[in-house]
């Protein structure tokens, strides 16, 4: 058997210095691509945090509640602990489709820029 012999590897492009990247750092375009992921990001992270924590202290405090019968042996605190599970599979879901329309372009841009593609 006569194995092939691996293509030749592509000349990898110098990486940029120290002060290109303190200059896209401080650009315009990295800035937006900041705001979008942080206006994104930071409310639904406090908005999480918040619904966790409000799970915690009605599973600490309002017993009875949480114990009120649903249907059959399901109560109010197996389906907020449910939707826990829930709310987290939406927000990964929700933050991808964010990242692919909004972050991933902008980042591409910024990065083919600092290859040299631009």
């Amino acid at each position: 058997m006569a194995t092939e012999t691996p293509p030749p590897a592509k000349p990898r492009a110098p990486l940029p210095s120290t002060e290109e990247f303190t200059e896209v750092q401080q650009s315009a375009e990295f800035g937006e691509l900041r705001r979008s992921h942080r206006s994104f990001a930071f409310p639904l992270t406090i908005g999480f945090i918040a619904w966790y924590l409000l799970y915690v202290l009605l599973s600490n405090y309002a017993g009875g509640f949480m114990g009120t019968k649903v249907a059959g042996n399901v109560n109010v605190a197996l389906v907020l602990g449910l939707a826990q599970f829930l709310t987290t599979f939406l927000i990964a879901w929700w933050y991808a489709r964010h990242a692919a329309a909004d972050l991933d372009p902008k980042a591409e841009a910024i990065k083919s820029r600092m290859e040299g593609g631009a």
